[in-house]
């Protein structure tokens, strides 16, 4: 089907950032207050990231947080952004989400991911015996996706909740390796350009071109995860965007620290040419601006990717301004009509 516009989806991707002087306790009402303002700014999903052993985030369990919020909440759909799957048993995962999406029907996203969410010495910890299991993350997805089906019904092992669920099961990635997985298995592909940038346009070529349409999906539908800062003017959006540069520093140079106030000037804070350097390419797809800029960058931007959606990261200090740019994303999207041959998620 070849529609001359269409409306391109707005979501959110929240990583639970800790604020300085504040606990995972704010960090959570932080996190409710904002998926019910989204929800009525008409925003698509809401999903929880998984990291560990971070100083700077509070989603070490996003199963948790994903009931958290859709109990919060009546219409948003609420998922995973996402669940590192290796780091879980598919048995338990099918379990886990079975459980949530027998509480909230109908509202409920699962986005897969491989990596371990954190440094190599915590993923020994969570995944013990299990390091090798990044590899079997094809036959993981595989195997949810029995548990999730009627047809499982037969089998000696069954996810009960979560079997018969039609519960969305996403690929998350930040190569092109995970391009390749999403459009063998006829998923839905998430990107993660908030930070592996340089990916970005190879993968969406390579999952559109290899694309094979599954029972849940016709033809290919993209996610493209960017950061976003938006203010009143471009002045003050580029003042609060420090906060995430400052964050995004601590992720480079190995001393994640909880989400600093803004900053007059990031000039003293830069360890040297180097992490600058590094940070403003992780940054790169990161949209800071007043609405005519947001709109004309943003513009830009599905022009050249294609976007059928477009999930936002904000990472911003201060909480009303964090909403308040979630609002200016909203209507920033909410005027751009993407012309091309549609892609249908066409989830029966």
């Amino acid at each position: 089907m070849t529609n001359s516009a269409k409306k391109v989806a707005f979501s959110v991707l929240d990583l639970a950032p800790i604020l300085a002087n504040a606990t995972p306790t704010d960090t959570f009402r932080y996190s409710l207050h904002l998926a019910q303002a989204v929800e009525k700014l008409g925003y698509t999903r809401y999903w929880l990231s998984e990291h560990h052993n971070m100083a700077s985030v509070a989603s070490s369990s996003p199963v948790v947080l994903i009931g958290y919020i859709a109990g919060g909440t009546t219409t948003l759909r609420v998922g995973s952004g996402g669940i590192m799957l290796p780091n879980h048993a598919p048995l338990v995962v099918a379990e886990q989400i079975g459980t949530l999406a027998s509480l909230y029907p109908g509202r409920i996203d699962l986005g897969l991911g491989r990596a371990p969410g954190s440094d190599q010495r915590t993923a020994q910890a969570i995944r013990g015996s299990r390091m090798g299991s990044a590899q079997d993350f094809p036959r993981d997805i595989q195997q949810l996706q029995a548990y999730f089906s009627a047809a499982n019904s037969t089998a000696a092992v069954r996810a009960i909740p979560g079997e018969g669920l039609e519960v969305p099961i996403y690929v998350l990635g930040s190569s092109t390796d995970s391009a390749y997985l999403a459009a063998a298995l006829g998923l839905p592909y998430a990107f993660a350009s908030h930070f592996a940038p340089g990916q970005l346009l190879p993968a969406l070529e390579i999952y559109r071109q290899h694309f094979r349409p599954s029972e849940t999906l016709a033809s290919p539908y993209v996610i493209a995860c960017v950061n976003v800062v938006a203010a009143d003017t471009d002045a003050q959006a580029t003042y609060l965007s420090t906060s995430l540069q400052q964050f995004m520093l601590g992720v480079i140079s190995g001393h994640p620290a909880p989400l600093q106030p803004p900053v007059e000037s990031m000039r003293e804070l830069w360890g040297g040419p180097a992490q600058q350097h590094a940070v403003q390419q992780m940054l790169a797809y990161s949209f800071v601006g007043g609405p005519a800029t947001l709109r004309q960058d943003l513009q830009e931007f599905l022009h050249e990717t294609q976007a059928d959606e477009l999930m936002a990261v904000s990472n911003i200090f201060d909480q009303e301004a964090r909403v308040h740019s979630y609002r200016l994303f909203a209507e920033a999207l909410q005027g751009i009509a993407q012309p091309q041959e549609a892609s249908e998620l066409a989830l029966r």
